[in-house]
C-alpha cells in the first residue's frame, strides 16, 4: 500500500513535541503543532489588554515552545527558514485540522489519563486510515488504545524519539496489540529511509529497549561507584571516548539530560518490573536521593554532578563528593590501563586490554562488562527476539560506538563468560548452548553482509535491511583492491571505486592523497568512477596541520610549497578526471575536506555535515584550491556586476569569520554546496550506496570530462572594498593587525590580484597567487603560534 507522508499533526509542544516537529519540516514534511489553551492571562497580555479569548492568547503556549526550540542549541533545525513549514494551534480551535493530515502524533504529558483523553478528541476529528502514535516511553501499548475504533487500533503504534530528536538516531517501533503489520512495516522503514533514525522494533515492556538497557547501565554504575569507591570524575574518564561513548560519559550526561527524568524511568523500571534479576539495582542509592531532595538535576537547576563556579572572575568546574555530597575542585582522571590503550587507535580493540588491567580501572570495567553482559542475556525474548535490535538501540539511543552483544564478541564470549563468573552471575541457557553448537561470536560477515546469531534456530542468520546500505566494515576486507598507511580502495562492483581515508582523525596527508590519485587513475584506465567516502564518526579534520607546522618550523618551504601544490593538483584533478567523482561528507567536514567536497561532480552530503573552510582560526586561508573556488563562485551565473560584488563579499566573511554550516543544507545558504547539483541524504548510512546509484546514473547518460572554468576577478575595486573592511574591523579592535594580514592576503586572492580593471583569468592564475599568499603566511611568527597553540590545545589562538 503506498501511503505518503505530505503533512504530520504533532500534539504536545514541549520540549520533545516542538524537536520532532523541527524535524518532520527538516525532511520537508508540512506539520501542524497544537497544544493546550492557556487558562490564565501573563502579566504581558494585561498589560496589553487582551482576554482569554484573543487568538495570540490561546496560541501563547504552542508559540512559545516552538520559539524556545528553534533559539535553543544546538539546534532542532537544519535552516531556520525550514521553520516556516510548521504551522501551530491549539487543541479547542484547530483540532479539526487532523483530518486533512496523514500521520497523527501525541506527545503530551507521560500520564495515562491525560493521553485518553487526548486520544478521545483525536478520533473525533481523525480520518480513517491516517496513522496514529504515541511518543511515550513506557506506558503500555494496551492501555492507551483501550476503548479506541477498530480503525484505531489497527493503525496505532508508539513511535519513541530520544531527545533531542534531530540528533540522537532511535527511532523505536512498538505495536499496538492489534496494530496492522502493514503499518509496523511501513513506520520501520520510514524512520530510517525518511527520519534518517535507526528504526528498531521493540516489544510493549516497561522503558522498552534503549532505556531498559541504558538505565540499568546507568544505575549499575551508581552501585559500583561506592563499592569501588570511584569519583565522579574517574567514572567519566572510564565511560567516555577511551569506550567510543559520548564525551559527556556517565555523569555529564546525566547532568545534561537531567536527574529527574532519570530517576522518573529508573522509578518505572523498578516498580513495572518485578521479576527483573536485576530489581534491587533499580532502586535509587541515597546519594541520588539527597541530590533529588536538593534540586541538584543537572544543567536545569545550575548543579548537579558538577557545577560552573566563578570565583575571582575566573569560571571553574566543580564535582560532587558522592560521600560527603559537597562540592570540591575537579581533579584530572589518570589510571596506567588507559594509558596502554593510547596507541591502539580502534575501540573495539581496546577493550580486550581493558579487561585486563591490574588497577582500579581494570577491576571497574570487568565488574561493569560482566553486569552489562548479565543483564542483556536475559533481555531477550522478554524486550526483543533478536540481540542485534539490543545493540543498534544503545547505538543510537545512548550514543555507543558499539552495543553490548559487540563488546562481549571484542573480549571474546568465553572471556566474558569467564568475567560473569567471577562476579557470580549465572549464565543464560541459550549462552551455553551456543557456546556447545560450536558458535564462537554473537556476530560474523559473510559475502559482505552481517549476520548475527539466532536463538531459536542455533543458527547464524542474516540482519535484514542490508540491501540499501553499503557497509564498509562488511566489504573492506574482500573488496580492497590498494592500500597505503592511510587509506584504501575498495571496488564496490559495477565498476565504482571507493577511496576510504583510514589516517588520524581522517586527516589528509600525502597518503591519502596518493590514495585520491591512484583511484582516480584506476577509475581512468580500468574501472568507472570513483567516490571518496569513509564511515567514520566525522568525515575529515582537513590537512595534517602537524605535518605542514613541522615544514614550516623546520623552513622547508620548497618541499611545503610542493606539499601545497600536490593537494591542489589533487583536488583539480577531482574536478577535470574524465571519470565520474562522487564524495560523501558527513560529520566534521574542515578545510581541506570542504575543498575536496567543492571540486568533486557531485556531493552526497549526510544533513548532520558540519562543512567549512577554517584555516583562519589557524592563522592561514583556505591554500588547497578554497580561496579560488569562493571566487569562482561568486563570479558564475548571469548576474549584474554589483549583485557579483556582494556575493564575492558574503563569501569573503564567510571564509574570514572561519564559517562552519551547522548543516548540509545551511552550507547551500554558505556556498560550500551547490543546489541542484549536491544532495542532501538524512540517513548517513545510505551515502556510499545513493553515491554508487548516482555514478552509474552518470555513466549511463554520457559522462564526458568537464571543460576548463574561466573565472571573472574584479582586481582594484573588490581589493578595495576588501581593504577598507578590514581596516575599519582593525580599528573597531574586531581583529587584531594578524587578523587584518590573513584577510587582507586572502582579499588579494579573491580579488584575483592588484588588476586595473575586470579580467577573466584562469582558475591556474588564482591556485597560484593563493598558494603564494598561504606560503608568505607560513613564514610569519603569529601564523605558527596560532598553528602550535591549536595543536597543542585544540582550541583557536587570537594574537
Amino acid at each position: 500500500m503506498k501511503r505518503p507522508i505530505r503533512k504530520v499533526a504533532v500534539i504536545g509542544s514541549g520540549i520533545m513535541g516542538s524537536g520532532i516537529a523541527c524535524h518532520f519540516a527538516n525532511i520537508g514534511v508540512e506539520v501542524l503543532l497544537l497544544d493546550i489553551v492557556p487558562r490564565e492571562l501573563n502579566d504581558a497580555e494585561k498589560a496589553k489588554g487582551l482576554t482569554l479569548e484573543n487568538k495570540a492568547v490561546r496560541n501563547r503556549l504552542v508559540n512559545d515552545s516552538l520559539k524556545a526550540s528553534l533559539k535553543s542549541k544546538p539546534s532542532p533545525i537544519y535552516n531556520q527558514k525550514f521553520a516556516s513549514r510548521i504551522s501551530t494551534g491549539n487543541l479547542d480551535d484547530d483540532l479539526h485540522k487532523i483530518k486533512d493530515v496523514d500521520w497523527v502524533m501525541e506527545v503530551v504529558v507521560e500520564r495515562l489519563d491525560i493521553k485518553k483523553i487526548v486520544f478521545e478528541k483525536i478520533e473525533k476529528y481523525r480520518k480513517p486510515g491516517t496513522l496514529i502514535t504515541s511518543n511515550t516511553s513506557g506506558i503500555p501499548i494496551h492501555q492507551m488504545n483501550e476503548g479506541r475504533s477498530d480503525d484505531f487500533q489497527k493503525h496505532f503504534a508508539v513511535t519513541h524519539f530520544f531527545n533531542p530528536p534531530r540528533y540522537l538516531k532511535l527511532f523505536e517501533v512498538v505495536p499496538g496489540p492489534n496494530c496492522s503489520q502493514e503499518v509496523t512495516d511501513f513506520l520501520m522503514m520510514y524512520g530510517e529511509k525518511f527520519l534518517g533514525k535507526t528504526s528498531v522494533l521493540a516489544k510493549d515492556t516497561p522503558a522498552f529497549i534503549g532505556n531498559r538497557v541504558g538505565i540499568f547501565g546507568i544505575m549499575s554504575l551508581f552501585h559500583q561507584v561506592k563499592e569501588l569507591n570511584l569519583t565522579v570524575e574517574e567514572v567519566d574518564k572510564l565511560t567516555g571516548p577511551v569506550i567510543g561513548r559520548p564525551k559527556s560519559a556517565t555523569f555529564r550526561t546525566v547532568d545534561v539530560v537531567g536527574l529527574d527524568t532519570l530517576v522518573h524511568v529508573a522509578n518505572g523500571i523498578y516498580q513495572n518490573c518485578p521479576d527483573d534479576e536485576s530489581h534491587e539495582l533499580f532502586k535509587l542509592p541515597e546519594f541520588i536521593d539527597k541530590m533529588m531532595e536538593n534540586k541538584w538535576l543537572g544543567s536545569k537547576t545550575g548543579q548537579g554532578f558538577y557545577k560552573k563556579v566563578v570565583e575571582g572572575g575566573k569560571k571553574s568546574i566543580q564535582a560532587l563528593d558522592l560521600d560527603s555530597l559537597e562540592y570540591r575542585p575537579s581533579k584530572r582522571a589518570k589510571f596506567a590501563t588507559l594509558e596502554l590503550t593510547k596507541t591502539i587507535e580502534k575501540v573495539i580493540d581496546r577493550f580486550k586490554v581493558l579487561v585486563k588491567g591490574k588497577d582500579k580501572a581494570g577491576e571497574f570495567y570487568r565488574k561493569n562488562f560482566a553486569a552489562m553482559f548479565g543483564y542483556v542475556q536475559n533481555r531477550i525474548p522478554e524486550i526483543s527476539d533478536e540481540l542485534y535490535r539490543l545493540d543498534d538501540a544503545m547505538k543510537a539511543g545512548f550514543g555507543w560506538e558499539h552495543g553490548p552483544f559487540q563488546i562481549w564478541d571484542a573480549i571474546g564470549i568465553e572471556k566474558g563468560i569467564e568475567l560473569m563468573q567471577s562476579e557470580n552471575i549465572p549464565v543464560a541457557n541459550w549462552i551455553t548452548e551456543m557456546v556447545a553448537s560450536g558458535n564462537k561470536s554473537f556476530y560474523s560477515v559473510k559475502e559482505g553482509a552481517k549476520y548475527y546469531y539466532d536463538i531459536p534456530s542455533k543458527k547464524q542468520a542474516k540482519i535484514p535491511g542490508q540491501d540499501s546500505f553499503i557497509i564498509l566494515d562488511n566489504i573492506r576486507e574482500a573488496k580492497t583492491i590498494w592500500s597505503n598507511s592511510g587509506a584504501s580502495i575498495q571496488h564496490l562492483g559495477d565498476g565504482v571505486l571507493n577511496v576510504e581515508f583510514q589516517s588520524k582523525m581522517n586527516t589528509l596527508g600525502g597518503e591519502v592523497l596518493q590514495a585520491i590519485n591512484k583511484g582516480i587513475d584506476l577509475a581512468e584506465t580500468e574501472y568507472d568512477a570513483v567516490i571518496l567516502g569513509n564511515q567514520a564518526a566525522n568525515f575529515t579534520v582537513g590537512a595534517n596541520l602537524a605535518m605542514v607546522f613541522m615544514m614550516a618550523v623546520e623552513q622547508e618551504y620548497d618541499e611545503l610549497n610542493f606539499s601545497v601544490k600536490y593537494f591542489q593538483d589533487t583536488v583539480m584533478r577531482l574536478r577535470y578526471s574524465s571519470c565520474p567523482t562522487l564524495i560523501t561528507p558527513h560529520g566534521y567536514t574542515f578545510g581541506g575536506g570542504c575543498e575536496l567536497s567543492m571540486h568533486a561532480d557531485k556531493v552526497i552530503a549526510a544533513a548532520e555535515t558540519y562543512i567549512g573552510l577554517v584555516e583562519f582560526g589557524v592563522g592561514i586561508i583556505p591554500g588547497g584550491a578554497g580561496s579560488k573556488e569562493m571566487a569562482l563562485r561568486a563570479s558564475e551565473g548571469v548576474l549584474k556586476d554589483d549583485v557579483k560584488l556582494n556575493k564575492l563579499r558574503d563569501y569573503f566573511i564567510n571564509v574570514a569569520m572561519a564559517k562552519v554550516a551547522t548543516s548540509a543544507h545551511e552550507a547551500y545558504d554558505l556556498g560550500f554546496l551547490k543546489e541542484h547539483k549536491d544532495l542532501v541524504v538524512v540517513n548517513k548510512d545510505r551515502q556510499i550506496a545513493t553515491a554508487k546509484r548516482h555514478a552509474i546514473q552518470m555513466l549511463q547518460d554520457g559522462y564526458t570530462q568537464p571543460v576548463p572554468k574561466e573565472v571573472l576577478v574584479y582586481g582594484q575595486q573588490a581589493l578595495g572594498m576588501f581593504l577598507v573592511g578590514t581596516d575599519s574591523l582593525e580599528k573597531g579592535h574586531y581583529a587584531s593587525e594578524h587578523d587584518k594580514k590573513i584577510a587582507n592576503k586572502l582579499g588579494y586572492v579573491m580579488a584575483g590580484g592588484d588588476l586595473s580593471e575586470p579580467t577573466v583569468v584562469s582558475e591556474q592564475y588564482l591556485l597560484d597567487i593563493e598558494r603564494e599568499a598561504f606560503m608568505s603566511l607560513m613564514t610569519e611568527r603569529k601564523t605558527l603560534e596560532r598553528i602550535e597553540h591549536m595543536l597543542k590545545t585544540g582550541k583557536p589562538l587570537r594574537n
